[in-house]
């Protein structure tokens, strides 16, 4: 299962673990319930990598506009939970300006409407492009601020899932950086666990040869798969699953 609403699943996972059916997450964890394997990537090293990059290229000063994701969701909580305890450790600075959206581009481009409205926008922090990216750079091109990164009025811009579009924009210099969420690897080691489940296997916390680590979950394990972070000097490694679509 992939679920969105972490909370409310609660319920079917009881009934599900009444029949003894392990469950495997995907992408999500449920915040209750018994699970076999979580096979998700650090949602929170989403957050702090992207919050390190925007720091250093603002050099701890100016103002950030974060697209929040759905907070029922633990992907959403992760990434602003960790973003702004590292804004505010690291680049107290920074003015965060962390906007709700439930995953909704329309609602991140009113939000970042208002913001640029009430004074300058330095760095932009989304959550999820694939929802945010086409509203954000059509604004900023209305705005005139969708410029090279040579260009003072340049906004620096972090984002999270590393699809193709992602790339295409770094590669023109619309966007600065993802965090390359690992869908290849959601798709290989969600059946993987599945299939230990029905076997009998068990795991243990502890590094894993496929490069993650397993972690204990008051309600289980979670393999924590690498998501790195992609900017113009990586944006053409060939390993990456969104250079690898349509191939």
């Amino acid at each position: 299962m992939a679920t969105q609403d972490t909370g409310a699943i609660a319920g079917s996972l009881g009934q599900l673990a009444s029949k003894h059916i392990p469950v495997v997450s995907v992408d999500t964890r449920p915040d209750k319930g018994q699970m076999y394997m979580v096979v998700r990537a650090d949602n929170k090293a989403y957050g702090t990598k992207s919050c390190d990059f925007l720091g250093e290229k603002l050099n701890g000063k100016g103002t950030v506009v974060e697209f929040e994701g759905d907070l029922t969701s633990i992907n959403g909580r992760d990434r602003s939970e960790a973003f702004g305890d590292c804004m505010s450790q690291n680049y107290p600075g920074i003015k965060v300006l962390a906007e709700p959206t439930n995953w909704a581009g329309d609602v991140a481009a009113a939000k970042l409407q208002d913001a640029l409205a009430q004074g300058a926008v330095n760095g932009i922090y989304m959550q999820a492009d694939g929802v945010f990216l086409d509203s954000t750079l059509l604004l900023l091109k209305q705005k005139n601020l969708l410029v090279p990164p040579t260009d003072p009025k340049h906004i620096y811009i972090v984002s999270n899932d590393g699809i193709p579009a992602e790339f295409q924009a770094i590669k023109a210099g619309q966007i600065d950086a993802t965090i390359s969420q690992p869908a290849d690897l959601y798709a290989k080691y969600a059946p993987f666990y599945a299939q230990a489940a029905l076997q009998g296997k068990t795991f243990q916390p502890g590094s894993t040869d496929h490069g993650s680590t397993i972690v204990s979950l008051p309600n289980g394990l979670e393999d924590q798969l690498p998501a790195p972070l992609v900017t113009a000097v990586n944006v053409n490694d060939p390993t990456l699953w969104g250079n690898q679509v349509g191939k």
